[in-house]
């Protein structure tokens, strides 16, 4: 998550999600008096955070307040995630925190993805918790805050999407925000059980989604995150062939007279067409940046892994992709250990990623789910081995990073000032285009006397790398 950032309507530290609730921005009556104070932790994907947003939305409309800090809660809620084994360890570990920290009568909401997949465990360990919501039970919240019983609303709706007049109050910067237009996910990859999870793919409306992106222009945000499991497959659950659904939302944002940055989170190989290639170098205003999870590039791996893509697939589309957009930032996850993985397979992803430099990498140890294709595989491999090739790949990829960042040394570029370093007031951070937020490197700017407002676009130029970042100054 990001730093709190200074001057800014909202703040995020890490996983709380904290609003200056200076006003109610509805037609319902503030309350001004104790026991409805209510505070938040998203866990997991953007996704999720979209839905606890969904879900403060609604409270805040009913008269809620938000509370500065967790012991300060009449309410906590937090929106749990059940991808791997880490990120549900993650949510235990939260839920233990959180109980042992709240004032005595603090009421505990759980809900999101473990919630749906794992509640019998949840209610075991932490008998204390009051009540469980669903992942697809977003708007059931205003229930389980008001219910005077301890109790659970776990419906077969594994995932959630607004529509209609659905409120929602966004917890990032006023600058950027995310917007879901899927959920669910139509592929079957042998390590994932994300379909199991949040069910099959299921897209909004082209008409929600634009009346969503509107919305969010006007409430002054310039970046705009499009996120789903998989943006390639979006309206193929209606019918739609190829990327002809995601290609015309895109094109009908782009008719809007305005300016402002679009993200593209998640598309695989395969889904990056020439046609997406021409609209991107048509627009600058969607940013030069691919999230495109190749998992590996051994093709006996990516067969095993149910991949649709083979090396040379992926090889061609990067090629492709740094000769048609010369600036693009290209953003993959990669993971070690698949089962039957060898030394010599394992040597073959070092070798790409050195040979195909990217500009920001994931890489993830093999989690063996219990449902997943990959969990009854043979040739599992041990935890030691996994754990000395992650850091193998992480040591190679390193110095990967560090030789592409220094070739920005000297060049001014277009960056988002989002406020200051969370460490000392000396520093401000931005992103350029090729970094997402929360995931990817920052820009570390050590003079920013011509700053005049956080959120807003200025001029850097680069003079130093600090890691995985850049560091520079306003000009």
């Amino acid at each position: 998550m990001l730093p709190i950032l200074k001057n800014q309507d909202v703040k995020k530290d890490q996983n709380h999600i904290a609003l200056k609730n200076d006003s109610c921005e509805s037609s319902s009556p503030c309350f001004d008096h104790e026991g409805n104070k209510i505070n938040f932790i998203s866990l997991g994907c953007p996704r999720n955070l979209v839905d606890s947003e969904v879900m403060l939305g609604i409270l805040l409309k009913a008269g809620y307040e938000v509370a500065p800090t967790l012991e300060e809660a009449d309410y906590l809620v937090i929106n749990t995630c059940g991808f791997l084994e880490a990120s549900r360890q993650e949510s235990m570990d939260t839920v233990e925190e959180v109980l042992s920290q709240r004032k005595k009568t603090a009421k505990l909401i759980v809900t999101g993805c473990m919630v749906q997949t794992h509640s019998d465990a949840l209610k075991t360990t932490f008998p204390s918790i009051d009540y469980l919501l669903g992942s697809g039970d977003v708007e059931g919240i205003l229930k389980a805050v008001q219910s005077t019983q301890k109790g659970q609303i776990i419906s077969s709706a594994r995932s959630y999407l607004e529509a209609g007049e659905v409120p929602r109050r966004l917890s990032t910067p006023k600058h950027y925000a995310y917007l879901k237009i899927a959920e669910g996910c139509r592929k079957r990859c042998a390590y994932c059980v994300i379909p199991t999870i949040k069910g099959p793919l299921k897209s909004k409306g082209k008409e929600q989604i634009l009346k969503e992106f509107n919305l969010l222009l006007n409430q002054g945000v310039k970046e705009v995150i499009l996120i789903a499991q998989d943006l390639g497959d979006y309206g193929k659950d209606q019918g739609a062939k190829k990327l002809t659904a995601l290609l015309n939302l895109l094109q009908s944002m782009l008719e809007i007279k305005q300016a402002f940055w679009l993200r593209l989170l998640y598309l695989y190989p395969d889904e990056i067409t020439d046609e997406l290639i021409a609209l991107m170098k048509s627009d600058s205003r969607i940013c030069p940046y691919l999230d495109m999870p190749i998992q590996h590039v051994n093709n006996q791996i990516l067969k095993s892994m149910r991949r649709a893509t083979s090396k040379e697939d992926i090889i061609e589309i990067i090629t492709k992709l740094r000769r048609e957009i010369p600036n693009v930032a290209i953003r993959t996850s990669l993971i070690v250990g698949f089962p039957g993985e060898t030394e010599e397979q394992f040597q073959e992803l070092i070798q790409f990623v050195q040979d195909y430099p990217l500009e920001n990498v994931g890489i993830f140890k093999f989690s063996r789910e219990p449902g997943s294709h990959a969990y009854d595989l043979p040739n599992q491999i041990s935890d030691e081995m996994k754990e000395d090739r992650y850091h193998r790949l992480m040591q190679v990829q390193k110095k990967v990073v560090k030789k592409n960042l220094k070739k920005m040394i000297g060049k001014k570029i277009a960056v988002v000032v989002e406020g200051y370093h969370p460490e000392t007031e000396l520093l401000m951070i931005g992103r350029h285009t090729g970094q997402c937020p929360d995931i990817d490197g920052q820009v570390l700017i050590n003079d920013g006397r011509k700053v005049k407002a956080f959120g807003e676009i200025y001029t850097v130029e680069i003079t130093d790398v600090a890691d995985y970042d850049l560091v520079g100054h306003v000009i």
